[in-house]
């Protein structure tokens, strides 16, 4: 286990990643029969493989949330350490 912090993001991104993983088993398992020349498989093996396209989007909305959430906090700590703006010179 690692001792750093799960940050926004990570969970979509893992969620993606397992989603993408079992989508692409399901393309090798659909496309396996078509090679060997044995029957193809039930149609609910090629609407599995949809999860593959489905997993990436995730995993890729997770990655732009996390980078939305950090641009953010550096924003935030640009704005509380930048020095003051010099106040304008007073007409006398």
């Amino acid at each position: 286990m690692s001792d750093e912090t799960p940050r926004a993001g990570d969970l979509l991104v893992r969620i993606g990643a397992i989603m993408f993983l079992v989508g692409a088993l399901a393309t090798l398992a659909t496309v396996t029969p078509l090679f060997l020349g044995t029957t193809p498989l039930p149609w609910g093996f090629y609407w599995l493989c949809m999860l593959m396209g489905a997993g990436f989007l995730v995993a890729a909305s997770g990655v732009i949330r996390s980078a939305v959430v950090q641009r953010r906090q550096a924003v935030a700590a640009a704005e509380g350490s930048a020095p003051s703006a010099p106040s304008a010179p007073s007409a006398r």
